[in-house]
């Protein structure tokens, strides 16, 4: 499953791993109402965002950018042979479904310039690296990874409370095989592709814009996980580190968004997952692109 956009002088491929019922509504959003979820329901299935049983359909991608200057993948999906014994859809996994989608989208690992993470969850990480003869390695080998500092203080001190394996298995070793470049908020690659501060979700995450001398699409990573959240940009998930402020962000994101008339691609809405974002009410609705 693969889909293309273009916008200004860039080229934008999804890199689809999984797209399947992930979380029960109510569990993933401990403050969303039985009448909030009953108001909305008909639109997220037309969206193609929840099922009959009120699991909402997540997908599980990465996008691969190419500017004029650079081929770039933003998030490296869930990977294989990685210990998540919390997702059993995950835990484990040994398949080429990701290989494929990079193949159909014409694209090969040597073909990477760079990787940069919105943040580093397992999902966002997986494919960092693979396994090669017991010992994990970077598995785009041409590439510069971009890590948040913030974020990877963070995960380290986490790490050394107790090990998270996302963090051993796919940050580490890309970081002791010197492939990895640790960087500040005004992190920013030619005049093309510049880091946006987007806390909340974790303390460092980022989004990431693209776009000479403006937006012309921005990188939502986990900022949003559902289009619910448009119509209630208040609406956190359980495990966003800082409910509020990730509230706060996404709002200020949402606001730059429909300024800007930027392509708006998160990490998990349902396929065509790219959108642009309008105003409504007091909150926002998107427009498939």
């Amino acid at each position: 499953m693969t889909s293309t956009f273009s916008v200004g002088d860039f080229t934008i491929r999804r890199i689809v791993e999984q797209e399947i019922p992930f979380f029960a509504a109510r569990e993933m959003f401990p403050n969303l109402t039985p009448e909030m979820l009953d108001e909305n329901r008909e639109g997220l299935k037309q969206a193609g965002a929840i099922d009959d049983r009120d699991t909402f359909i997540l997908c599980f991608q990465s996008y691969v950018v190419k500017t004029p200057h650079h081929t770039i993948l933003i998030d490296s999906c869930i990977g294989n042979d990685k210990r998540l014994p919390r997702y059993p859809t995950w835990n484990m996994k040994s398949d080429d479904g990701y290989a494929r989608a990079l193949a159909a989208a014409g694209v090969g690992v040597a073909d990477i310039d760079i990787v940069m993470c919105s943040h580093l969850h397992a999902d966002h990480v997986g494919w960092n690296t693979r396994l090669d003869n017991g010992r994990w390695v970077p598995t785009f080998p041409n590439a510069r990874y971009v890590f948040g500092k913030r974020e990877y203080d963070h995960w380290t001190a986490q790490n050394e409370a107790a090990e998270v394996p996302p963090f051993v298995e796919s940050v580490l070793p890309v970081v002791e095989a010197g492939r990895a470049d640790l960087v500040r908020d005004d992190f920013a690659i030619g005049d093309h592709v510049r880091i946006v501060p987007t806390p909340g979700h974790t303390p460092g995450h980022i989004a990431i814009a693209i776009g000479k001398g403006r937006d012309d699409a921005l990188f939502a990573g986990d900022l949003i996980h559902s289009p619910l959240q448009l119509r209630y940009p208040e609406l956190s998930p359980r495990f966003d580190v800082d409910p509020v402020e990730s509230a706060a962000t996404r709002r200020r994101f949402l606001e730059r968004c429909c300024d800007s008339d930027a392509l708006c691609c998160p990490a998990h809405f349902p396929s065509p997952s790219i959108s642009r974002i309008r105003r409504k009410g007091t909150g926002f609705t998107c427009e498939w692109v």
